[in-house]
C-alpha cells in the first residue's frame, strides 16, 4: 500500500515506519485516559503532523492504508481512540451519547495540547516534527470531528448552543465520506439517534480542505443519497477540492483497514487513488511541496479519469462560491502558497487563523 506506484511525481519514496501504541494520555476531566497511536517515518526532520479521527466504532487500530501511507511518505500520524469506539464499550445512547461529537473534538484538542508528549513516546522522533504544519483528517463521523477543528459549527443537542471550536493550530483538512446538511436531508433514524447531525453550519469552514466521496455511498442517515457527502465541499467557502470516486461506497474501497469485514466495496485501485491524492494534497496544503498536487490535477484535467473526478474552487470568502473546474483547476497561478506558521504571529485574516494555502 506504500509502493511507488501509489505516489505522484514530486513525492518522496516510502521509508520504513515506526508506530507506537497505545500512548496513554492521562485525562481526569475526560473520565478515562485517552489512548493514542503515533506513527512516523524513521528518517527525516521538520515532519508535518496529521491528526486522524476514526469513524464511529473504530479505534486507533483503524485506517492502516492511510496512516501507514502518510507516515511512510513523511508525516507524523496521530490517531486517538474516541469514546464511541467498540473497544471502549460506549454506545451512542450511553451516558455520553448526545455529547459524543463534542468529546471527540475535545480529544483532538488534547492531542494538540500534548503533541510534544506524544511524539516523545516514539523512539527517535522527538525534535523532528513541525508543529506549524498540522492537518486534521477524518472518515465519516471522524470527518465531522476534523471539520469542527477547521471551522464547521455544530449545534449542541443538549444546550442548543453553537460555538466556534476551530483550532488555529490546524492548517488544512481531509474529510472522507463526511456527513452533510441536516434538517430534511436526514432520515428519521439519524434525526433521532444522531442529533449532532441536525444542524451543521459549513459557512465558517474556511480552511483549505480536500473532501472525498464515493458516488455510491448510500448511507441510512440521509434521504439524498451519495450527494449528501459532497455538502462539506458545496456548502463551505472556497479554497476546497472535491474528489469523487466512481462506484465507491462508504469505505471508499477499503480505507478503514486491511481486509476488514466492514468494507462492502473492496477496490484496491480506489484505495491507491485516495492514498495518492490525499498525500499530494496534504503536502501542498501545508506548504511542504506542490509538485505532487499539480501532477494530480493534470491527471484529472481532461475529465476522462476512469476512477473518479476532481474539482476545485477558489477562495472567494462566500459559502459555496468560487470558480469551479471539473479538471481540478482553481484559477490559481500554480505557485506554491506562502505558508504562515501557526505560531509566527502573522496575520491571516479574521476567519482562518492557521496556515493558508490554495487548493
Amino acid at each position: 500500500m506504500t509502493s511507488s506506484a501509489t505516489v505522484s511525481p514530486g513525492v518522496p519514496e516510502a521509508v520504513p515506519v515506526v508506530s507506537v501504541k497505545p500512548v496513554v494520555l492521562d485525562a481526569p476531566e475526560r473520565g478515562a485516559d485517552l489512548r493514542v497511536r503515533v506513527s512516523a517515518p524513521v528518517t527525516g526532520s521538520g515532519l508535518p503532523v496529521v491528526l486522524l479521527a476514526h469513524g464511529f466504532g473504530s479505534s486507533l487500530d483503524g485506517y492502516g492504508p492511510l496512516a501507514d501511507h502518510w507516515a511512510a511518505h513523511g508525516f507524523v500520524v496521530v490517531q486517538p481512540t474516541h469514546r464511541d469506539s467498540r473497544t471502549t464499550g460506549t454506545a451512542a445512547g450511553g451516558p455520553h451519547g448526545p455529547r459524543l461529537w463534542r468529546s471527540r473534538v475535545d480529544d483532538m484538542r488534547l492531542v494538540l495540547d500534548r503533541l510534544d508528549e506524544l511524539t516523545a513516546a516514539v523512539p527517535g522522533l522527538a525534535g523532528r516534527t513541525d508543529h506549524g504544519r498540522i492537518a486534521a483528517a477524518g472518515h465519516s463521523f471522524g470527518g465531522q470531528t476534523a471539520g469542527v477543528l477547521l471551522g464547521l459549527r455544530v449545534r449542541d443537542p443538549e444546550t442548543g448552543a453553537v460555538e466556534d471550536l476551530s483550532d488555529p493550530r490546524v492548517g488544512a483538512g481531509v474529510l472522507l465520506a463526511t456527513a452533510g446538511r441536516g434538517g430534511d436531508s436526514l432520515t428519521p433514524f439519524a434525526d433521532e439517534h444522531l442529533p449532532w447531525l441536525r444542524d451543521p453550519d459549513f459557512t465558517h469552514m474556511t480552511g483549505p480542505t480536500l473532501v472525498v466521496m464515493g458516488d455510491r455511498d448510500e448511507l441510512p442517515l440521509t434521504v439524498r443519497g451519495a450527494e449528501w457527502t459532497a455538502d462539506p465541499y458545496v456548502l463551505s467557502p472556497g479554497g476546497k477540492s472535491l474528489l469523487t470516486l466512481f462506484g465507491a461506497q462508504h469505505f471508499l474501497g477499503g480505507i478503514s483497514g486491511y481486509e476488514v469485514a466492514e468494507t462492502t466495496d473492496e477496490n484496491p485501485a480506489h484505495v491507491a487513488l485516495v492514498q495518492r491524492v490525499t498525500l499530494a494534497y496534504l503536502r501542498h496544503a501545508l506548504g511542504v511541496d506542490g509538485d505532487g498536487w499539480r501532477a494530480v490535477r493534470r491527471e484529472f484535467a481532461d475529465g476522462a479519469h476512469p476512477l473518479g473526478r476532481l474539482e476545485s474552487k477558489q477562495d472567494t470568502g462566500t459559502p459555496g462560491g468560487g470558480a469551479r473546474g471539473a479538471d481540478g483547476s482553481d484559477g490559481s497561478d500554480g505557485q506554491e502558497p506562502a505558508v504562515a506558521s501557526a505560531g509566527s504571529g502573522a496575520s491571516t485574516g479574521p476567519e482562518w487563523r492557521g496556515p493558508r494555502a490554495r487548493t
